[in-house]
């Protein structure tokens, strides 16, 4: 990994690289993606099977297109016991921590006979994006599926790509029956996030669209906000290691190549004030690419934006993930708790050598759809808060009313909307 010392011009230089990765970038992608949704707004269920043969080369219909009862008992019986069972244990260890995050409705009762309030209700609908093709990702399922049940949302709508044999890919399916999805259709893309949004025949519409995707899928989530709910658009994955001279070189290298091989766009940093360390990182990541299966895509991912960054003290190294504010954070440091309490944007913060990103990826609880690509600085981890709504409770009496009438009044007629004053009047004439 290339070494730098970190100075003004390498921090911009650095900030530029990494705002290459942001989604929002790929105009390009735009015209194509917004064409296909509006496509299958329009044409629905047609124009979803057609996109389903070109991309996917499989021919569905609306007798196809939902996975049976049978798909899915086929799935959990070809899948090994053993991992089915540590996706149970999974699953209870992220069901235990979002139980934490549930809100309740609240009633603030006046001695002037007001009563102001708020009600927290669950979303009716959500439709959860899964990526298909060659690989699984069961971990995401139960990523975003836990905390939609948790909060309480009835009907939990999942799609992924078919392979050409119109099979889910059954890992994939298993984590989704346990997690309690509610249907399960054969699609991707693009089309996918059209049908959730608006409806088609087959699958009706849902009020949030949640889950990972590629360049298109991330495209067609920015398309359709506004007709429903999105949880964000996501970017590469990223994490940046805080480290000083206590940290094992060993373990930091690991760390970083558990991001990096994830695809050529994900983002891996080490910042420290400890050259020894920087140079003694750098030289066991070269000797694990050489061990890992994924070394050839680990290479170019460190290549394009992997860095080790020299900084002068570890004050000046929280800065600088605050600056960038990383998806993952991991503070190995002498004192990782007392360097967590000056971190302000980060999506989750690792604390420890042995509190390493995939714990957080896979089992220890906490969500792993986290924000990217800086916007840590103003969005949060999916949660339970996601799946609700908030609505208002106002309650006046005629003896809590009078006092504050004028008052209305006075604002109403500041802003010339005189109906508005009237509103008032009547009520006390």
């Amino acid at each position: 990994m290339k070494i730098i010392a970190l100075d003004e011009t390498s921090k911009k230089d650095l900030l530029a690289d990494l705002l290459k990765r942001d989604p929002n970038q790929y105009d390009v992608y735009t015209k194509r993606v917004t064409s296909i949704v509006e496509d299958v707004k329009e044409r629905k269920d047609e124009a979803l099977f057609s996109y389903t043969e070109q991309f996917d080369g499989i021919r569905l219909t609306k007798e196809t297109i939902r996975v049976s009862e049978e798909e899915i008992q086929e799935a959990l019986d070809s899948v090994d016991p053993k991992l089915l069972e540590v996706m149970k244990r999974s699953m209870e260890n992220i069901r235990m921590y979002h139980e934490k995050q549930k809100r309740n409705s609240w009633f603030d009762s006046r001695v002037d006979g007001s009563i102001l309030g708020q009600k927290i209700t669950p979303l009716e609908s959500v439709g959860v994006y899964v990526p298909g093709g060659k690989a699984s990702y069961p971990s995401s399922v139960l990523m975003n599926i836990v905390p939609a049940k948790v909060a309480g949302v009835e009907r939990i709508c999942m799609v992924t790509p078919p392979s050409r044999e119109g099979k889910i890919n059954p890992v994939t399916l298993a984590a989704a029956h346990i997690a309690g999805a509610t249907e399960v259709y054969k699609v991707g893309g693009a089309q996918a996030i059209a049908a959730l949004a608006f409806g088609t025949e087959s699958i009706p519409r849902v009020n949030k669209i949640v889950g990972p995707g590629n360049i298109y899928v991330a495209l067609a989530k920015k398309a359709v906000y506004g007709h429903v709910s999105i949880d964000s658009i996501a970017g590469p994955s990223e994490i940046m290691v805080v480290a000083d001279e206590t940290a094992n070189p060993r373990f930091v290298a690991a760390d970083l190549l558990s991001q990096a091989e994830h695809d050529e766009l994900a983002s891996a940093i080490l910042v420290t004030d400890s050259r020894k360390l920087a140079e003694e990182v750098s030289a066991q990541t070269d000797q694990f690419i050489k061990e890992l299966s994924r070394g050839e895509i680990i290479q170019k991912s460190l290549d394009n934006y992997g860095y080790i960054l020299l900084v002068n003290s570890m004050e000046e190294a929280v800065d600088v993930a605050n600056e960038i504010a990383p998806e993952h954070l991991e503070l190995v440091t002498k004192n990782p708790f007392e360097t967590m309490t000056k971190v302000k944007n980060a999506g989750a913060i690792f604390l420890g050598e042995y509190s390493c990103e995939p714990l957080g990826d896979y089992f220890a609880g906490p969500n792993h759809v986290l924000p990217t690509n800086g916007t840590a600085k103003f969005f949060s981890p999916l949660g339970v808060d996601d799946y609700i709504k908030k609505s208002s409770i106002i309650y006046y009496s005629r003896e809590a009313l009078a006092p504050v009438k004028d008052d209305v009044i006075t604002f109403a007629e500041a802003e010339q909307l005189t109906a508005h004053a009237n509103s008032m009047r009547v009520r006390f004439e």
